[in-house]
């Protein structure tokens, strides 16, 4: 029945898209005809371009299909799809005119043309996205209530297993229906609400009497023989496997398949942040957080004033923070402890409810505004703008010590934000998580990353509960 759900779900898609696109091309030739009026050429009448139209809805349905827009995972962030539409239409809309040039020879006479071609991009773009966003929409609703849900079976019921539970169920609008998890932990029967069904060993029996769709397997400490084990009971057609994998090691390099004589190999390189890729995030970092301290200034000014009414001391809190290559700087924050915070007790982690936090500094950092005169480091050169969360000294020899490549996240300046932030892990949160996810940004870097990157600290700012 799922299965009949997806593709349903496919075409509307689908058809969505056509009806984007050939709006898209009616869009652009109103801007298009607006443009010539008044002017010495003649406007065209909207049949010239039937031809076009046609080819460009072709096209690009086919196009998004390469690009997989029609096999999008469930989840994909809003940016991310944002990008791969951008890619599709600006490739296809290329292919699209220089095939209907080929069919129509007419259509390359007419004069202006380049300004349709523009103009068709810049609305098919729109058309298409907000087409999109509301197909987005509307599942999301369905599969809240039920339609189009996904029975899945989670293997592990440890700490990776108990993760994906708690991620599965703050994101209803995903339509996964968990109908049990899979343990050898003896007397345990529920993880978070969720009934454990039976053992690993009985996967391939309860997969096809639950009906499942999807198994997700949560053992990161597997043997490669425990997971071909199994995957093999998995029999039931239709049931998609997805596995969790141990990314400690392996998640921070770009893996490239290659063959010696026909024997697969595995190349794995170095993509960290050299040469011309650092001068444009150095570049990136100077543009906006100029940008930034010119409209911000005024509230840095206000809160400022507003922490010394509120309490006696510094407006400004300056801290040694350990920055590229375990060079020590002076980070720059919005005061928002007493300034005996740390008399009696050192350096130790604010916790929830941190009765040294001020009123005002409890909204600050909820907000995050306590970290805006860090825009200052940043233009310093101190910092970026995303990049691994700098730590002071005292916590960096400790971690040093106790997690592995830990000291790699020095290999690139400390971020105001990061993609670990992002995802929920600051605050009192796990170290080791923090840094699987430091070092895969690190490895993974491109600019489209760091804006994604800022783009979700703005959305979050207002709604992490780590965030105190």
């Amino acid at each position: 029945m799922s299965v009949h759900r997806t593709a349903l779900e496919r075409i509307s898609l689908l058809a969505i898209d056509v009806a984007a696109l050939a709006a898209g091309v009616r869009l652009a030739y109103a801007a298009y005809a607006r443009t010539l009026i008044g002017g010495a050429q003649r406007v065209p009448p909207y049949s010239a371009f039937t031809t076009l139209i046609a080819v460009h809805v072709v096209v690009l349905v086919v196009v998004f299909f390469f690009q997989q827009l029609y096999h999008q995972p469930r989840g994909v962030s809003r940016l991310d799809l944002a990008g791969r539409l951008f890619r599709g239409v600006s490739i296809g809309l290329v292919i699209a005119f220089a095939v209907a040039s080929f069919v129509s020879p007419s259509l390359s006479g007419l004069e202006a043309l380049r300004f349709f071609l523009v103009y068709t991009w810049l609305a098919s773009l729109l058309t298409v996205g907000v087409a999109r966003m509301l197909h987005r929409g509307i599942w999301s609703g369905l599969r809240r209530i039920g339609v189009g849900r996904l029975r899945v079976l989670v293997v592990g019921a440890g700490p990776a297993g108990r993760d994906l539970v708690a991620r599965i169920h703050r994101r209803p609008w995903l339509g996964y229906e968990l109908v049990g998890l899979l343990d050898d932990t003896p007397g345990r029967t529920r993880v978070r609400g969720v009934p454990v069904v039976g053992r690993t060993a009985e996967l391939g029996i309860l997969v096809d009497r639950l009906s499942v769709d999807e198994v997700l397997i949560a053992l990161p400490g597997a043997t490669r023989s425990e997971l071909v084990a199994l995957v093999s009971q998995c029999g039931r057609e239709g049931t998609t496997i997805k596995i969790l994998p141990d990314v400690f090691h392996l998640m921070t390099t770009e893996v490239q398949v290659s063959d010696l004589d026909g024997l697969p190999l595995l190349a794995i390189r170095d993509v960290a942040l050299r040469g011309w890729r650092r001068s444009l995030k150095r570049t990136l970092d100077i543009t906006l957080s100029g940008l930034a301290l010119v409209f911000l200034s005024p509230i840095i000014l206000l809160l400022a004033l507003l922490v010394k009414f509120e309490s006696r001391g510094p407006a400004f809190y300056v801290q040694e923070r350990m920055g590229l290559d375990m060079r020590p700087f002076p980070i720059i924050k919005l005061r928002s402890m007493r300034p005996d915070a740390e008399a009696s007790s050192g350096a130790v982690w604010a916790r929830r409810g941190d009765p040294r936090v001020t009123r005002l500094g409890a909204f600050m950092r909820r907000t995050n505004l306590d970290e805006l005169p860090q825009l200052v480091n940043v233009l310093l050169g101190h910092m970026s703008l995303v990049g691994p969360r700098p730590e002071r000294p005292q916590f960096v020899a400790e971690f040093r010590r106790h997690i592995p490549r830990y000291a790699e996240r020095h290999r690139e300046r400390g971020g105001i934000t990061g993609w670990a932030q992002v995802n929920g892990l600051r605050g009192n949160t796990s170290i080791e998580e923090r840094t699987k996810y430091d070092l895969f940004y690190i490895e993974n870097w491109s600019i489209l990353f760091d804006l994604k990157i800022l783009f979700r600290t703005v959305i979050n700012s207002f709604r992490d509960p780590n965030a105190y």
